[in-house]
């Protein structure tokens, strides 16, 4: 399988800022191949803790229903209370989530994690149940498993954060409002706990359209 990069016209000084970073852009380009030393800003904690520009693949969300009432705070012990109150300090100075006075709030849980960690979820049920859902065409199992038992190298990229960053659209973020004992809070990026996730596959194609195009023909 063939890797085609992205081409990027701005100066490297221009695209990155590292100064937040262990190590700074020294210790990035010594994990990096040299080879891709032009597209080291995609390699930035400090860009990809940032809050991305509003997009056409923006996640909306229309309701088809009332809007769901607020719901009543979940009780949590008291180590799930401080990792909220980390999770709430964290984002709040990053732009992530922000306080809001919405009429309406969802309360959050928590899921252990494999490793002993917890997972923080928020209890959208009621908010996807007025949602329209919206549908994305999937290539059929067979055929996409055909096509791959061409191949014979595969890769996984992890992004940093990447799919969290897409932005819910303006005038829509109220509607994601959490509630604690500390405040409510309406989060600015898309989360895996609404109903509908489309707009990644959106901005997938909008980024990788011509290269599925070549992979399915």
């Amino acid at each position: 399988m063939d890797l085609f990069p992205l081409s990027f016209h701005a100066s490297l000084e221009e695209k990155c800022n590292y100064g937040e970073e262990p190590g700074g852009i020294k210790t990035v380009m010594k994990v990096v191949p040299p080879s891709y030393h032009h597209h080291l800003d995609v390699f930035s904690k400090v860009k990809a803790e940032k809050l991305t520009p509003h997009h056409t693949c923006d996640h909306h969300i229309k309701l088809e229903g009332s809007l769901p009432p607020v719901d009543v705070i979940y009780f949590l012990s008291n180590h799930e209370s401080e990792t909220l109150c980390a999770y709430i300090s964290e984002n709040l100075e990053k732009a992530l989530i922000r306080p809001s006075s919405s009429s309406t709030g969802k309360p959050v849980l928590f899921v252990k994690k494999n490793d002993d960690g917890l997972h923080l979820c928020f209890d959208y049920h009621k908010l996807n149940v007025v949602t329209r859902k919206k549908r994305y065409p999937v290539t059929p199992m067979n055929q996409f498993l055909t096509i791959l038992n061409s191949y014979i190298t595969f890769f996984k990229i992890e992004f940093h954060g990447a799919y969290d960053l897409l932005r819910i659209e303006e005038g829509d973020e109220n509607l994601t409002t959490f509630r604690t004992k500390y405040g409510s809070y309406a989060i600015w990026p898309e989360q895996f706990s609404f109903s509908i996730l489309i707009s990644c596959e959106l901005y997938l194609c909008s980024v990788l359209g011509n290269y599925f195009s070549s992979l399915f023909t």
